[in-house]
């Protein structure tokens, strides 16, 4: 009996009694409980996303910065309300925190406090960092927490991005206020650059006067050193002129009785005294005459240069927005210097102005001291007659005498402070005429820094990018998100059981198999006990397993393909069922032969090599993120081509790996085939083992 006869004849077994129908349409319909059942379990996972609850909780109190009132815990708690990521249930932190505890929340996102606080500080001194707040709980679910990184991850970055273009707008603001103070700068150099000039034409001018006034200084300190000098000797003369006055008034009053004769004897004496006393009056007047025509003079020369000075500081140093600070504190100290030569030169102009000051007194006291010395030479030689006369005379010379010591002494006093000060102006007006001439230095490097100052900041203004509101827009947008990822996926899976049908299509096929086994003989008894064939036998154990393979692919494709809630897109319909026809007989031809070869162990041996092949094909993650012994078993099990192969056929690319899975599982039916014909030769010779087999399931 050929080979399809036998295993139409195992198969027609089914179709004695109810029951044995019903384990036959069980076997058909048994992958879909593991493939179109499973997958339709999770089939779109994330696209229904908005019926989890999950917490959220918005403590922001908000913020103001420039002005404006910043809300970002409200506008990103709206913006998730209206994303429809989850199905959020605003509530307060004590009810997210048991929510999540007891599993009423998957998760919950706390916005705190100071949310709005910490992104505006961004443009103050010290800015922070904003921190959203996820609590997940994996108690309750593992996959929810690591979908909630995921989503949070892209919240975090939009609100980042957001805080981003906020925090650069105001960057790009601070940049045109920025060309508008330097624009304004720039003029202000401009201006500088003119008024340097002009300073520069002033300090030159001072300079010029200075000499002037230095040479003027020089000549007042030695016409005061003179001064000083004649009334030293006034002083000394008019002093011996009151001792001898003095001495002889009382020899007059004392002898007056007895004068006659020395008078008589001594008029040609009491004359020449006479004369000489009125030439030195006479001397002393011309000196005093002196200090009254200069002093005029040299006072309004020192309040001139005074002025002139005082004008200059306040130029330079007062009025200026940014005066020299080399220069101005030495201009300061000739201001002070020039004012106090002022005064002394007002000191002089007064003395020598004031009609009843010492000095008009000293001139007038001198002047009749001249004529009253002039008056008794020209009577000395009728002095004997006019002794009554001369007494009253003399006592009135005496007096006029001491007035003049004192006048003299006086004058000595005040010229010897005017010679003082006359010095210290003469220093403080060199001091000047340096100081000056460092200026007219100094300023003659402001206007060649106040030229390069003002083309250097009208250059500026033209290199500061000064942006309108739509530039701003369109800078802060790149800079806030400056690199975009331009994700492009090469034969994208519409949807999470798109993705894994690769994985768990071939599952429910060697689970199919494997209950197939369990109610089907491997090896064809009658064919045993007949002695047929070896290959007959093992073909007539696989064609009954292969044939309910193909009615199981059939079925279970079309209710991926059309059922509702599933609709399984493929690339190359015909050709996935094809080589899933391939894959259920290469399948069937292992399970087959580890029937047939280990008999009721065999079975658990099916299972084992089922594990394996799960977790060593690389359907859930790559192969290579699991441990080393499964990356050594992966390219010796049929399921790693398998799912490599219905990938490139379910959601596109190239066929290499197809064509590889289809040479990789011939080979394995080839060879499972030959293996249960070696069994199936063993098993026509009875053992003891067969007639008393250890273990029996």
């Amino acid at each position: 009996m050929r080979s399809p006869k036998l295993a139409a004849l195992e198969l027609k077994r089914f179709g004695r009694g109810k029951l044995p129908r019903a384990a036959l349409v069980a076997i058909l319909l048994l992958p879909l409980l593991y493939g179109a059942l499973y997958l339709w379990s999770f089939w779109d996972p994330y696209g229904r996303l908005e019926k989890l609850p999950v917490a959220l909780v918005n403590e922001d109190k908000g913020a103001t910065a420039d002005g404006k009132k910043i809300t970002a815990g409200a506008d990103l708690a709206r913006n998730l309300r209206e994303s429809k990521v989850f199905e959020w249930h605003e509530v307060s932190d004590a009810q997210a925190r048991e929510g999540v505890e007891n599993g009423t929340y998957y998760l919950s996102l706390t916005m705190p406090r100071d949310l709005s606080e910490r992104i505006a500080s961004s443009s103050g001194d010290t800015p922070e960092t904003g921190a959203l707040q996820v609590r997940t709980n994996d108690a309750n679910n593992y996959i929810v927490g690591q979908i909630s990184r995921t989503v949070f991850a892209e919240v975090r970055t939009a609100a980042s991005t957001k805080s981003s273009r906020s925090f650069l707008d105001k960057i790009f603001i601070k940049f045109s206020d920025l060309h508008d103070a330097t624009e304004k700068a720039a003029k202000g150099a401009d201006e500088l650059k003119s008024g340097a000039a002009k300073a520069k034409k002033g300090s030159k001018d001072l300079s010029d006067g200075l000499t002037d006034a230095k040479k003027g200084s020089g000549e007042l300190a030695g016409g005061l050193k003179k001064l000083d000098s004649g009334a030293a000797d006034l002083e000394t003369g008019a002093r011996q002129v009151a001792g001898g006055t003095q001495v002889l008034a009382d020899k007059v009053n004392g002898v007056a009785a007895d004068v006659r004769p020395y008078l008589k004897d001594n008029g040609k004496k009491i004359g020449d005294s006479a004369r000489l006393v009125s030439d030195f009056s006479q001397g002393m007047r011309n000196s005093l005459d002196l200090v009254v025509k200069t002093g005029p003079t040299l006072r309004s020369g020192a309040h001139v240069a005074a002025d002139e000075i005082a004008a200059i500081h306040k130029e330079e140093c007062e009025d200026k927005p940014l005066p020299d600070t080399e220069l101005c504190p030495k201009m300061q100290r000739a201001k002070v210097a020039s004012a106090d030569v002022a005064k002394i030169a007002d000191d002089i102009g007064v003395l020598a102005a004031d009609s009843t000051g010492d000095l008009k007194k000293l001139d007038a006291q001198l002047k009749d001291l001249q004529t009253k010395a002039d008056a008794l030479a020209k009577r000395a030689p009728d002095l004997d007659s006019d002794l009554a006369y001369a007494v009253s005379k003399i006592n009135e010379l005496n007096t006029g005498a001491h007035k003049v010591a004192a006048g003299a002494d006086t004058l000595h006093t005040g010229l010897s402070t005017a010679r003082s000060g006359s010095t210290e102006l003469d220093s403080g007006v060199g001091r000047l005429k340096k100081g000056a001439g460092e200026l007219d230095s100094g300023l003659y490097k402001l206007a060649d820094g106040s030229t390069e100052l003002a083309t250097g900041l009208n250059d500026g203004v033209d290199k500061i990018p000064d942006y309108d509101k739509d530039a701003r827009d369109q800078r802060t947008e790149v800079m806030a998100d400056p690199v975009k990822l331009a994700s492009k996926s090469l034969h994208k899976a519409p949807n999470y059981g798109t993705g894994f049908a690769p994985y768990f299509i071939p599952l429910s096929l060697w689970v199919g198999a494997m209950v197939a086994y369990m109610l089907i003989q491997p090896l064809n008894r009658r064919a045993l006990a007949a002695g047929a064939s070896a290959w007959r036998i093992a073909l007539a154990g696989w064609l009954p397993v292969a044939a309910i393979g193909v009615l199981q692919v059939a079925a279970l494709m079309s209710v991926l393909r059309w059922a509702p809630g599933l609709g399984l897109e493929m690339a190359r319909p015909a050709g996935t069922v094809a080589f899933l026809l391939l894959v259920t007989c290469c399948f069937a031809a292992i399970i087959q032969w580890l029937n047939a070869r280990f008999g009721a162990a065999g079975r658990i041996l099916v299972l084992a090599l089922l594990m394996l092949q799960l977790t060593s094909a690389g359907g859930t993650y790559p192969v290579q993120t699991s441990p080393g012994f499964f990356n050594a078993i992966h390219p010796f099990l049929p399921m790693t081509y398998v799912v490599e192969a219905l990938r490139r056929l379910i959601t596109g690319g190239g066929l290499e790996p197809v064509w590889t899975g289809c040479a990789v599982l011939a080979a394995f039916t080839a060879g499972a085939l030959a293996l249960t014909a070696v069994s199936a030769r063993r098993r026509q010779v009875w053992t003891m083992d067969r007639l008393h087999p250890e273990l029996s399931l």
